[in-house]
């Protein structure tokens, strides 16, 4: 095979468009000698004339018709390679991305990250699917750009730690609970509870934590995730353990109080975000996931939830 000289491309293409040593030289900001240099080099490589007089003019040989959509094609690829940047500009990116999470995420983070994009990526469309039912490991990302779920669960991927939350009790504020000096787990876990589920097998934390803790809760009304639960608990004697975060986004125009528990009984979820490892350079997803960590650093400083003045201390046997 002939050794290629990758820098006689140009001369080609113009060449080979031009069909004219003089105004090819000019093109390529050569003497005409040296355009004329290349084109006995080109001739050489390609064994064929290229370029034959006709009268005062050239025209191209049979073969040199042949080879210009590919020459054509090349450099057209080289432009674009050459116009790529280090980093992204989101004004110019019309991607569509499709993110998985659970409701809990989707109320906490991905509607103020719509918001971001909107403002910075106006051509951008997320399209936002349940994280329940999703395949298990990397096959999510055949058809998922970015999923955001809990630490701990084999989401499979590359993963970062976005926010850190903790539960907080939700209940009607006339629940006469409130009406103590003193809580303990022992009479949260007496009064009837509505409890988020996320599907056969699954134990959320608060309720593997009361395990842990020797209390059973009563279980009064089950439902699918954590978004509904301060609105079922409105009006009635149910107990809700939600995310703090969810709480106080959703609590707002309830009448719901918001009921913590003593930084020792203190029950955190860590979401994170999973990517596929082969998405880890891509340019577009690495600005949507940087997005997705400036819309997490201000979701904690956000938090302005009011809470009970009681907190929720150890059951009284421990105490």
């Amino acid at each position: 095979m002939k050794e290629v000289d990758m820098n006689l491309l140009p001369n080609l293409h113009a060449l080979l468009e031009l069909r004219n040593v003089s105004r090819a030289a000019e093109r390529a900001h050569l003497g005409q000698s040296a355009m004329s240099a290349a084109l006995a080099r080109l001739r050489r490589h390609f064994d064929d004339e290229l370029l034959v007089r006709a009268g005062r003019e050239y025209t191209l040989t049979a073969f040199a018709q042949n080879v210009a959509p590919a020459v054509e094609e090349a450099m057209a690829k080289v432009h674009d390679a050459m116009q790529m940047r280090s980093e992204l500009d989101p004004t110019d990116t019309d991607r569509t991305f499709v993110l998985a999470a659970s409701d809990y995420a989707t109320t906490v983070v991905v509607r103020p990250l719509r918001a971001l994009i909107t403002r910075q990526a106006p051509q951008v469309s997320v399209e936002i699917m349940p994280i329940v039912g999703l395949d298990a490991g990397l096959e999510a990302f055949g058809h998922v750009d970015v999923i955001i779920g809990p630490m701990g669960y084999d989401f499979g991927g590359s993963n970062r730690q976005l926010f850190r939350d903790e539960f907080v009790a939700v209940m009607d504020s006339a629940n006469p609970l409130l009406d103590r000096d003193q809580l303990t787990l022992e009479d949260i876990a007496s009064a009837p509870h509505a409890a988020g589920e996320f599907g056969p097998g699954v134990t959320t934390p608060p309720m593997q934590f009361l395990a842990d803790a020797g209390v059973t809760p009563v279980i009064a009304a089950r439902v699918s995730g954590w978004q509904i639960l301060p609105f079922l608990v409105e009006g009635t004697d149910l107990v809700a353990l939600v995310p703090r975060l969810l709480a106080g986004r959703l609590a707002t125009g309830l009448s719901v109080t918001v009921v913590e528990f003593v930084p020792e009984l203190e029950m955190p979820v860590v979401e994170a975000m999973y990517w596929h490892p082969l998405q880890t350079t891509d340019l577009a997803s690495i600005w949507l996931r940087e997005s997705i960590q400036q819309v997490c650093r201000k979701i904690r400083a956000e938090d302005t939830v009011p809470t009970h003045p009681v907190r929720i201390g150890p059951p009284r046997n421990t105490r």
